[in-house]
């Protein structure tokens, strides 16, 4: 009972504080940190432990799903070189960076210092996410900042597997197995992952129930990940190219309704999730550093030094990369403010936490791990202050950047869009004018939504106008202005293929198109 009235707790203190963020225009996830820390440091609270399990089979599937289905395929093919370069190298670099400093400036030793940097070397494509929801980045860039923390879990994954076994095990690293490891993570993941989105389209498409269509939805975050755990492959990246294939194919899956009932459902679902989430990373620092010995106690000093590390070779490692592809892509004059704002992107979270905590107590000849609660500090520690420093100071960096897209270019490329839309719409109409199968008022009144809709891309459609209808050809009416619908909907897919709109365009424009299809099976 106690457990569930936490959970309650924290839906409250979630939802409470998602108002004020909306309001104040701050992110959510480090205003939820903020919250959390200063409960867990109220007098009484008792102290929150965070079971690794719960995070990695609970929380992280349809969190890392949903982060996986926003990621558009044509710009993920545009940038699959420079993130397998971060996917890896970086994780590498940012890894031996933070285990050299942590075993020069803190008292871990070697061992432990090295699983401090595999711990820490990834960034977290939750925490990232939802940071960077509201953020107006460049398509490219945006998703190389998620495909990044989408795909590096592989990488940080062996280093942390090879760096537990030199710490717990005393053993030598073997380099070769750990390539060798790291084929069958990723590539099992991978393979698993793409089985499971096979399945699941197999069988969206011969389901219209909307109950089985987010159940099934619900569920294949959770398969994915248990079958490549089972598997001893990565769960994560299963799951991972399981929302990317999934979410590339959305639209055409499902009808309307489904679609919006399933978009309800899972924003629900994230928002509760990732609520809770944040939230525990606040509560559980205070009872984290109460653990530790008092020869720890410079650990604020040590953490900062470790988040310091973390930016400084982020931003050495992407400097001369973002050149390179600037160059590449026929820049002449290098902007240096991208590579900026690529650092400062790259936010630690829950992925980081989850494995500091299922880090062994005792090493394999039962002495206690001493080292282990000062890793867990310093990693719940830097994951705050990156969640806390760089997410309040995220949104100014982009708009200081100059890289950030302005409203007016998003409104005219929508604008744009919808009069397209609306021309294909109205060449249909011309079409079926010219068989003369279509009672000419129903034919009027489309004529008349669509010329709107060329005006005023929001307005609905008006009643009839003084014009009397029967429920005939009220029935034309809607039966046509669905074709008109699906008409619109092959325009905007052509649109997005042609690259003449955004992927957030696209979206944007289905959902709306799914609303008045909804609206019109409700009549």
């Amino acid at each position: 009972m106690r457990s569930v009235g936490t959970v309650l707790a924290l839906v409250v203190l979630a939802t409470l504080v998602a108002t004020f963020a909306r309001r104040w225009r701050i992110p959510a996830p480090s205003l939820l940190v903020v919250a959390g820390l200063a409960v867990a440091l109220l007098p009484g609270t008792p102290p929150i432990e965070i079971s690794p399990d719960v995070i990695g089979l609970v929380v992280l599937p349809p969190l890392l799903y949903a982060s996986a289905e926003d990621v558009p395929w044509r710009e993920l093919k545009a940038v699959w070189q420079p993130v397998g370069i971060l996917a890896i190298g970086l994780v590498l670099a940012s890894a031996a960076a933070v285990g050299w400093v942590a075993s020069r400036v803190t008292p871990l030793s070697w061992q432990m210092a090295f699983v401090l940097g595999a711990v820490l070397a990834s960034t977290d494509p939750v925490a990232v996410t939802a940071l960077g929801r509201r953020l107006a980045l460049p398509p490219r860039v945006q998703v190389l900042v998620q495909a990044e923390s989408l795909f590096n879990d592989a990488t940080s994954l062996v280093l942390f597997r090879v760096a537990v076994s030199i710490a717990v095990a005393s053993a030598a690293a073997d380099w070769g197995a750990a390539g060798d490891e790291f084929v069958v993570l990723a590539g099992g993941g991978t393979v698993i992952g793409a089985a499971v989105a096979y399945v699941v389209t197999l069988i969206r498409r011969r389901t219209e129930d909307p109950v089985l269509e987010t159940v099934i939805a619900l569920v294949t975050p959770y398969a994915a990940y248990v079958l490549a755990e089972g598997a001893h492959t990565s769960g994560v990246t299963s799951v991972v190219v399981a929302g990317v294939v999934l979410g590339g194919r959305g639209d055409r899956l499902t009808n309307a309704r489904i679609r919006l009932q399933l978009h309800a459902v899972y924003g629900t679902v994230v928002f509760l999730l990732e609520s809770v989430v944040f939230s525990l990373i606040g509560l559980a620092l205070p009872a984290q550093v109460r653990a530790l010995s008092d020869g720890d106690r410079a650990w604020p000093l040590y953490a900062l030094a470790v988040a310091g590390t973390l930016i400084a070779v982020r931003l050495l490692w992407l400097a001369p990369l973002s050149a390179v592809v600037q160059r590449k892509g026929g820049t002449h004059r290098v902007n240096w403010r991208v590579p900026m704002v690529l650092t400062w992107a790259g936010t630690r979270g829950v992925l980081p936490l989850a494995a500091a905590l299922s880090i062994p107590e005792v090493t394999k000849s039962g002495a206690t791990l001493a080292d282990r609660p000062l890793v867990l500090v310093l990693t719940t520690s830097v994951v705050v202050v990156t969640l806390v420093v760089q997410g309040f100071t995220l949104a100014p960096v982009v708009r200081r950047s100059g890289i950030a897209l302005e409203p007016d270019h998003t409104e005219r490329e929508e604008a744009s869009a919808r009069c397209r839309l609306a021309d294909a719409g109205i060449r249909r109409l011309d079409e079926l004018a010219e068989l003369e199968a279509v009672p000419d008022v129903v034919l009027d009144r489309l004529r008349r939504g669509l010329n709107a809709r060329l005006d005023d891309a929001r307005d609905r459609l008006s009643d009839d106008n003084g014009v009397a209808h029967t429920e005939s050809a009220d029935l034309v009416y809607r039966q046509l202005r669905r074709d008109l619908i699906a008409v619109e909907a092959v325009e905007l897919q052509r649109l997005y293929d042609d690259h003449s709109i955004s992927d957030t365009t696209r979206r944007r424009l289905q959902r709306s198109l799914d609303l008045e299809e909804a609206r019109l099976a409700d009549v």
